[in-house]
Formats: structure tokens, C-alpha cells, sequence
């Protein structure tokens, strides 16, 4: 039963995310949370503790959205019912708007019974929100360089998060990402157990961290960090030549990855005693990880094998997170990218790609992005070179990225791309469009705001439903 504290922060809160949904003004994702927050406290703390069977938090820099959509397919499989904030409205004004949204399914017993909580988690507001809710299990992704002017370098988010893992219930689970130098140290200063994942083979490997890589010495002891395998930035196979500090022995694991573009990737998933062959449908190396790491958390909820490969299988994209969309009848891929690691990942499946590939590059500087755009000259744009046909540059700094493929070389040649510059939203939409031919792919790549600014044009076209009905 609620107090009348808690049932008038959850009737306002309610009221407040109608309202903004009734005016056009998004799917009511954070304002409901803001308000339930401030006249309840607790309120997330103690709507949590209703979720019969705990909760499972997904936290990092890069596939957060990704990883819980994956593990609430799995979970749900299995027989439970996920309760996630599925908008990615992920500092603690979302996870409270979620909350307040299934107040009342949580007061009825014996109905959710099998509710889980799947929570993604933004790393900076991780150990906050550790203080209200403690999980049952864990999963810590990555950690890249992303929105320095709020988050700081990555080791600070580090030190955050090896104080909040040390306050931690020896009843949480940690899924820890072994490829990942910053992951792997963090996860030791847990007191529960540690369930490490990664990729144990690839045919796509390097030796060498891209520039983009964030691991530039040992996080125990500032020596040299030496790869024997690098997948994706600094994730990989690592020892450091000064202290011994070295991958540990990951208990679930892809080996043979095979990526195919943007059809997806196939790989065999290696758990303790199963192993499964995965026809896995989201593209790229960063989603094997996102697949992997779902499974690792899966695991350590008690999912069957079974189940986890069947969720894996029948995975759909995130909205923003290589989301297919069909804009009259051309085929579009909107592919969020808001840090060096993320975009090369994406640009490497644009390359990999049949076909003449065409761009919708969107680079927004708000707040939720980052003011601070410098990042992309990290990025590894000279990939592109005779890759694609068309570019079309859009989004409040637009010319920025403009100038970065200019200095690219990408856009120099008399066989050189078509490209233009198009700060309105719709006019870029259909612009780019117009440039792609029937059986070609239209990738439109935004920042975080970019991709709901360009979002919210799609759907007032008709291409896609708002994000708050996916």
C-alpha cells in the first residue's frame, strides 16, 4: 500500500508525463522523475525494493541501450517480466519515471511475481543510483572517453565507480567486461562475485589500440600495456610489461566472430559448460560485445542456454542504435555515434558495407552531447576514402564536421563525393535522401540530441513511431 506522500508523487508525476506527451513535447521520460523525486525522496528506493525477483543494471560508456534491450528480450524468455526504462532516459529522473509508471502493477501480488527490474544506467550517475537500488546483478560494459566537459577523463569515472562497487552488497553480481584494462580494475574492488566476459577470437584483430584507443598505461601502475589482440579501441588481449596486471580468464566468451556488414555477425557464444553457435543480427564489433556481455548477465540471473541464444537471435535494434527505416522506399540506417570509438565503429561497418554508401552526418554541441567537439578529430574518418558517394552535413555544428572530412582528405578528388551542408533538419533528411538510388543505404549517423531532433523529423514524416511507443 502507498503512504499519501507516495500516491500524490506518483499521480503527479503521472500527470506531468501525459501533459507532456499531449503537447508534442517527447514521451514524458525524465520530467515525471524529476517530480516524483522531489516530493518522495525514496521514492526510488523503495518502488525497486517491490521488484519481486531484484534487479539487473547495465552501465558504461558505449551500448548501454543496446545491452538491456538484449537482456530484456533474454530475461523475458525466461519466463520474466522486464521492467526497463526502455527510452534510454538513464540518470535517476528516468529510472524514477519508469518506476512511478508501474506503481501500480508492482503493488499487485501475485501478478509480478516474476518482475525484473533491467535498468541501463548512466556511468556518471551509476554510483548515485547504486545508493538507492541494489542489483542483483551488475553489468559494467566499457569505459571510453565521452563528454569531457562533464565527465572528466575516464579514469576519474573510474575511481567513481571502484567506491561505489566497494559499497556494494557481497549479494550483487558483477558481469565485467575482461577486454577492457579500466573494467577489469574496476571490477576488483567489488566484494561480491565477478563474472568476467569477452571476445576470445575475431577474424578482424589488430595488435595496436587505435588512436581513439582511452588505455594509454597500465590503470594499476603506469607501465606499459602490451596487446596481443585489440578488437575495438582498447578492448582486446593486455598484460602490462612493468607490473603483471593482465586480461583475466573470462568465463563467457564469442570466439570466431565473423562480421558480414550490415547484416549482423555470427560467433559462438562460450558458456561454462555450453557452447552455442549464434546468428546474432545487429551489425559490428561493438554489438558482439553488447551480445556477449547480455549473456554474461543473463547467466548470472540463472537463464537457461536455450534462452539466452534464442533472445540473442531474435534481437531487434535499439531506436537510434543502427536502426533500420525506410524513407519512401530507400533503406536508412540511423546509427547514434557520440565519441571517437563509437563513430569508428560505425564508419567500419559503413566501409564494410556492398554497395556505394551515402552519409547523413548530424554533430550537435548541447548539453547532453558535449560542448567540446574536438573529439572528433580522434575519430578515424580517413577510413572513409573512395568508401562513399554522398555526405550531407547537418546539426548546430555542421560545419565543424565538414571540416573534418575536408581535412580528411575523403572529400578531395575529381571521383570525390557529393556533399553539402544543411543545418535544418528536414531539409538534410531529404536532401541526403535524395541522393540514394534504389538497393543503396542511407547511414544516418547523429550525436545523442541529433539523433532525437532527427528522430522526431522522422516521425512527424511517417517514417517511425515516436521512441516512447518502441
Amino acid at each position: 500500500m502507498m503512504g499519501a506522500r507516495r500516491t500524490t508523487a506518483v499521480a503527479a508525476a503521472r500527470a506531468a508525463g501525459l501533459a507532456s506527451r499531449v503537447l508534442g513535447r517527447g514521451g514524458g521520460t525524465a520530467l515525471p522523475g524529476l517530480i516524483a523525486t522531489a516530493l518522495d525522496r525514496d521514492i526510488i528506493r523503495d518502488l525497486a525494493l517491490q521488484l519481486p525477483c531484484g534487479s539487473a543494471m547495465v552501465s558504461g560508456t558505449n551500448g548501454k541501450t543496446t545491452t538491456s534491450r538484449l537482456l530484456a528480450g533474454i530475461v523475458e524468455r525466461a519466463g520474466y517480466r522486464a521492467v526497463r526504462n526502455q527510452s534510454g532516459s538513464n540518470l535517476e529522473r528516468g529510472l524514477a519515471s519508469t518506476l512511478v509508471q508501474e506503481a501500480d502493477f508492482l503493488g499487485r501480488l501475485p501478478a509480478t511475481r516474476r518482475a525484473l527490474g533491467v535498468f541501463e544506467v548512466d556511468e556518471a550517475a551509476l554510483p548515485d543510483v547504486l545508493r538507492a537500488i541494489v542489483p542483483r546483478t551488475l553489468l559494467l560494459l566499457d569505459l571510453f572517453r565521452d563528454q569531457l566537459d562533464r565527465y572528466g577523463e575516464v579514469a576519474t569515472v573510474a575511481v567513481a565507480w571502484s567506491a561505489a562497487l566497494r559499497g556494494l552488497s557481497r549479494d550483487t553480481v558483477i558481469a565485467a567486461n575482461a577486454d577492457d584494462p579500466l573494467v577489469a580494475t574496476v571490477a576488483e574492488s567489488g566484494v561480491g562475485p565477478v563474472t568476467y566476459f569477452g571476445i576470445a577470437s575475431a577474424e578482424r584483430v589488430g595488435t595496436v589500440p587505435e588512436h581513439a584507443s582511452d588505455v594509454k598505461a597500465c590503470p594499476r601502475c603506469g607501465g606499459p600495456v602490451i596487446y596481443d589482440r585489440v578488437f575495438l579501441g582498447h578492448l582486446g588481449h593486455y598484460r602490462c610489461s612493468a607490473c603483471g596486471f593482465s586480461r583475466p580468464r573470462p568465463e563467457v566468451t564469442a570466439r570466431e566472430v565473423q562480421l558480414h556488414g550490415v547484416h549482423g555477425s555470427d560467433f559462438t557464444l562460450c558458456l561454462p559448460a555450453h557452447e552455442l553457435v549464434i546468428s546474432f543480427p545487429l551489425p559490428g564489433m561493438y554489438n558482439v560485445y553488447n551480445a556477449v556481455g547480455a549473456a554474461a548477465a543473463a547467466h548470472t540471473l540463472g537463464v537457461a542456454p536455450g534462452d539466452i541464444r534464442a533472445g540473442l537471435e531474435a534481437a531487434t535494434a535499439a531506436f537510434g542504435r543502427m536502426e533500420p527505416i525506410d524513407i519512401a522506399g530507400k533503406r536508412a540506417l540511423l546509427a547514434l555515434a557520440k565519441n571517437p570509438a563509437g563513430l569508428n565503429e560505425v564508419l567500419r561497418t559503413v566501409v564494410e558495407s556492398a554497395g556505394p554508401a551515402h552519409l547523413l552526418m548530424m554533430l550537435n554541441d548541447n548539453v547532453a552531447d558535449g560542448r567540446d567537439v574536438s573529439w572528433i578529430w580522434d575519430a578515424d574518418i580517413e577510413m572513409l576514402a573512395g568508401a562513399i558517394a554522398s555526405v550531407v552535413f547537418s546539426g548546430s555544428r555542421a560545419d565543424d564536421m565538414a571540416l573534418r572530412f575536408k581535412y580528411s582528405g575523403v572529400l578531395d578528388g575529381a571521383g570525390g563525393p557529393e556533399w553539402d551542408v544543411c543545418k535544418d533538419t528536414r531539409d538534410a533528411v531529404e536532401r541526403a535522401s535524395r541522393l540514394v538510388s534504389p538497393g543503396e543505404t542511407l547511414f544516418i549517423v547523429p550525436t545523442y540530441t541529433a539523433m532525437l531532433d532527427v528522430r522526431q523529423v522522422l516521425a512527424d514524416m511517417g517514417y517511425v513511431r515516436p521512441y516512447w511507443e518502441e
